[in-house]
């Protein structure tokens, strides 16, 4: 093999030796980030946009980050709200999925998502009106802070704005806006 040659072979395998274990390197460290979950139990306040008194909601969320700048959120929760002074009682249990934009460094991330709404309407026994059970399906946003409490712990803090279509009702007036406002205060635990 003429000189020239040898040494083109050589500087191929020198950067290819040298390269490919850095991709093979940034692949592992990705997918171990990718690999990476956790599990939110959340307590919080939730409250519907046109007026009405704030009630504790409940929720638990698992996270997982398939991208370094992405994490996903799959949720199951619990809220209740009073209308019509408390005529109507509106219990829901939302199963969300949600996708938000995480950059790495930071602790603050917001994004998007949609959920399924089983929504409960309890009327007041002297309305006269049954009770009935609804779903629908509706989309949110939110954002919130992630502080870390060490390598698999930490605490976070969001608020979300779901948006559903106006809801008919058996009252006066007919329809009301479900639209609501939840923040919560939770623990993030990692695995």
């Amino acid at each position: 093999m003429p000189m020239r040659m040898r040494t083109l072979a050589t500087i191929g395998r020198r950067f290819t030796g040298s390269i490919l274990p850095l991709v093979i390197l940034l692949f592992v460290a990705g997918r171990a980030q990718a690999a990476s979950g956790e599990i939110v139990p959340a307590f919080g306040i939730t409250k519907p946009v046109d007026g009405g008194d704030a009630k504790m909601s409940g929720n638990l969320a698992l996270r997982g980050h398939p991208l370094p700048m992405l994490m996903t959120e799959i949720g199951a929760g619990y809220r209740t709200e009073s209308r019509f002074n408390d005529q109507l009682k509106v219990r829901q249990w939302p199963l969300t999925a949600t996708l938000y934009l995480a950059p790495p460094s930071s602790i603050v991330y917001g994004g998007a998502g949609v959920g399924w709404y089983h929504s409960t309407f309890d009327y007041e026994e002297s309305t006269g009106v049954p009770d009935e059970t609804k779903q629908q399906f509706g989309v949110h946003l939110g954002g919130g802070f992630q502080v870390p409490l060490g390598e698999k712990a930490g605490v976070d803090l969001n608020g979300r704005y779901v948006m559903l279509r106006d809801q008919q009702s058996h009252l006066i007036p007919e329809k009301f806006n479900p639209d609501f406002w939840t923040t919560q205060l939770g623990l993030s635990f990692k695995f």
